[in-house]
């Protein structure tokens, strides 16, 4: 329900019912779960129950948190203390290479990094969300063009961000760097890592002239004044893929039960999100579950401002009727395939010659299982409830 502020597992418990139905086998879960039976209910035994989550404090992580703090999670007979906050994307990814965390957010290009570059045995298994992301700069900087001689942050070399502000770059006619120093004559602009808490104080503090990244940090500069949004990436490429979900291969060919209970809570996370973003907010701030450092205005802003009048030419194709970050799980071969072959024209720091070996079209096959996706979306009215073509097809579209 819109504006609702207690989770269900909150009402549960708050009737005593909480342990009750974590135990209950076609009983009140399966109920609870849109006629799915829950882990439970087919005897899986409760320490195969047990689910780790890792994430980064951004809004991309949401559907991850409100399957939690919502108990969706509970609702599919999973046993989940509160997510693990991780302070960087490499502290992720080693959470879950070492398996301290059995599902994180990634970004999509990192888990091709780390597939087909690492041989890490992962799998993506939905998208957690879509867009949410932008170009933001001093406040000073009027177009991209004006970027010539200066230094600009993306969160990691293997992200949409690397990738999409490179495409921003070639329309500008500016070069990318990674050594060196900018130059405005030469038309260069220096790329460097930063993690993304550490991009507005660097903003603030002049060391830096942009940043490109998830919010809440684009919306944490607006509000403090530090900077403003020169473009959002869902206006350069409609309703991309920037995070998404991953697990790991051998779990969810040897726990498909659990791992399909995983699945069908993130989805149904997204639904809900979807159709309460005030009251996610609440949720996540500091001001409701804690998952995110960030005060509620910050986190409002970012799950719902998008006011074209107010952005301008930050929102070039109003046409495309896109939110600032959008929320629907499935992972679209026709994303992969553009992803990996912009990928592949990208400056990246590091060995990248894995990238030369790609085939962008074999790639998805590979790298992606959409078959828990597919199942949990079928559970909660298919793909028209996150207004999806029912035949999960789609053709890329993007222009800078």
């Amino acid at each position: 329900m819109p504006g609702h502020d207690i989770t269900r597992y909150q009402f549960l418990r708050s009737l005593g019912l909480a342990g009750a139905a974590l135990a209950a086998g076609p009983g009140l879960l399966a109920a609870c779960s849109d006629g799915q039976p829950t882990m439970a209910a087919q005897g899986v035994e409760p320490d195969d129950r047990r689910l780790r989550v890792g994430y980064l404090p951004i809004t991309d992580a949401t559907p991850l948190l409100v399957a939690h703090g919502e108990g969706f999670y509970a609702e599919e007979g999973l046993d989940v203390d509160k997510p693990t906050l991780l302070r960087s994307w490499a502290q992720v990814a080693e959470a879950f290479q070492s398996r301290q965390v059995d599902i994180v957010h990634l970004l999509m290009p990192m888990t091709v990094q780390l597939r087909f570059g690492q041989g890490v045995p992962l799998k993506v298994v939905a998208w957690n969300h879509t867009g949410g992301s932008a170009l933001t700069v001093a406040n000073r900087i009027a177009d991209v063009a004006e970027l010539a001689g200066t230094t600009v942050a993306v969160p990691f070399w293997y992200s949409i961000h690397n990738i999409a502000v490179q495409m921003l770059f070639a329309e500008a006619r500016l070069t990318p760097i990674i050594t060196g120093e900018a130059s405005e004559v030469d038309r260069t602009v220096k790329l460097v890592v930063l993690a993304p808490p550490d991009m507005p104080p660097a903003l603030a503090g002049g060391s830096i002239a942009g940043y490109i990244v998830a919010d809440p940090f684009n919306a944490l500069a607006e509000l403090n004044d530090i900077g403003k949004v020169l473009r959002f990436t869902g206006d350069v490429w409609r309703d991309h893929a920037c995070c998404v979900a991953v697990m790991h291969e051998d779990a969810i060919a040897e726990r498909p039960v659990w791992a399909q209970a995983t699945v069908n809570a993130l989805v149904k996370a997204q639904q809900h999100v979807a159709a309460n973003r005030l009251a996610t907010a609440r949720l996540l701030s500091e001001d409701g579950g804690r998952y995110l450092p960030q005060p509620l205005p910050t986190i409002e802003r970012a799950l719902t401002h998008y006011d074209v009048g107010e952005y301008g030419d930050a929102i070039e194709h109003q046409d495309w009727e896109t939110e600032r970050i959008g929320f629907q799980p499935f992972p679209y071969a026709s994303y992969t395939t553009e992803l990996v072959a912009r990928l592949r024209g990208s400056l990246v720091d590091g060995d990248r010659a894995f990238l030369d070996e790609l085939d962008p079209g074999a790639v998805h096959a590979d790298l992606v299982d959409d078959s828990l996706v597919r199942v949990a979306m079928d559970a909660v009215g298919g793909p028209s409830v996150f207004d999806q073509p029912e035949d999960l097809t789609r053709t890329e579209t993007i222009d800078v």
